[in-house]
């Protein structure tokens, strides 16, 4: 390990959020789509195949001492598994721990902690993707969290907010009915019931939601 180039938490939080302390709304929601709709896909795996490899591994376990430390490590546990092992189970494999990191970080102060509303969305998304027996529970407080961020956000951004505040409910609706995230059965190995090939043959999926859609 001793010849691996150092990553600090701050590179990644730089490189997620590239969006400045008063962000314009337009380039604000371009960035949330460049991070959800896989146009960093590119640069993720070029810069931090290897960085995601060894947060897996535990190697990075400390940065959950501070906040920005913590959402640091969220992101490459929550986000960067799903372009780097993208089309195989190890794109969810680090689902629970990254959950465990982001209850603990709203228990113990770290999210409040944080400076902005689109540090804390991205901070709650585990609570969202992480199938889990407490899921439907999880996406309760995500959709609290959401809500509560809309009102929290810049006036400019507070339209944007409050339409991302939908995607939980979306989220929970489908988790609602099957009790998981069918759009990865084929990944995972599951058989897909009729009901949930009925859903994936729509192709209406939450985490495709057209997010330019918030300005309209």
């Amino acid at each position: 390990m001793a010849d691996q180039p150092v990553t600090k938490p701050q590179e990644i939080i730089t490189f997620w959020f590239p969006d400045g302390p008063s962000p314009e709304p337009k380039r604000h929601m371009d960035l949330w789509t460049w991070r959800m709709r896989g146009g960093a896909n590119g640069e993720i795996l070029a810069r931090y195949s290897e960085v995601t490899e060894r947060a897996a591994l535990g190697e990075f376990d400390r940065w959950a001492e501070t906040p920005h430390g913590r959402l640091a490590l969220i992101i490459l546990l929550d986000q960067f598994p799903r372009t780097v092992w993208a089309g195989s189970a190890g794109a969810y494999s680090q689902d629970p721990k990254a959950l465990a990191l982001c209850i603990e970080g709203l228990e113990n102060g770290h999210f409040e902690a944080l400076e902005n509303v689109w540090q804390k969305s991205a901070f709650k998304l585990p609570l969202e993707h992480c199938e889990c027996p407490n899921h439907l529970a999880n996406l309760d407080r995500a959709v609290m969290i959401a809500d509560q961020l809309a009102k929290e956000a810049p006036d400019n951004l507070r339209q944007a907010y409050a339409f991302a505040a939908r995607q939980p409910r979306l989220q929970r609706a489908v988790i609602a009915e099957f009790g998981r995230h069918p759009h990865r059965n084929a990944v995972l190995g599951r058989t897909s019931t009729a009901e949930e090939m009925d859903y994936i043959a729509k192709g209406q999926f939450p985490h495709q939601t057209d997010l330019s859609a918030a300005l309209k």
